[in-house]
């Protein structure tokens, strides 16, 4: 890791700026000061890590066709393989403006009626508690 130590032969070994990543590093609350060493390999291992996605999204979305990484091929990656499921909430299917405002209306009547079902529920326990208070 001594290569790690050296500033100018340091930004040959990985392509992110380490500045950056530093920066990210601090952000989190428990991080009080950032090792150079832990630095160029957290560097490198993101750099691997995206190169790793970009690579199995391309071999197994239609990028291969068009000789393109598209946006859908990183997000149907993190939708159905399990090593990058953790990234679907930040890789989502595009879908249409339209298409979202309806799933969002239907959402709203859904619970409409699961709210008017409880409702029914409710009363019905009610008047069967009543009954059987009267039946005794």
């Amino acid at each position: 890791m001594a290569a790690a130590r050296l500033s100018g032969s340091e930004n040959r070994l990985v392509s992110l700026p380490l500045s950056r990543i530093r920066v990210i590093m601090k952000s989190s609350p428990e991080v009080s000061s950032i090792n150079q060493d832990a630095l160029f390999l957290t560097a490198k291992a993101t750099e691997l890590f995206v190169q790793y996605l970009a690579t199995y999204s391309y071999k197994h979305g239609r990028g291969k066709e068009k000789n393109a990484l598209t946006y859908s091929d990183l997000s149907h990656t993190a939708e159905e393989c399990e090593t990058f499921q953790f990234l679907a909430d930040i890789l989502p299917k595009k879908i249409l403006a339209s298409k979202y405002l309806k799933m969002l209306e239907k959402e709203k009547r859904d619970g409409e009626m699961r709210e008017d079902n409880d409702e029914a529920e409710e009363e019905q326990d009610e008047d069967e508690g009543v009954g059987a208070a009267v039946g005794s």
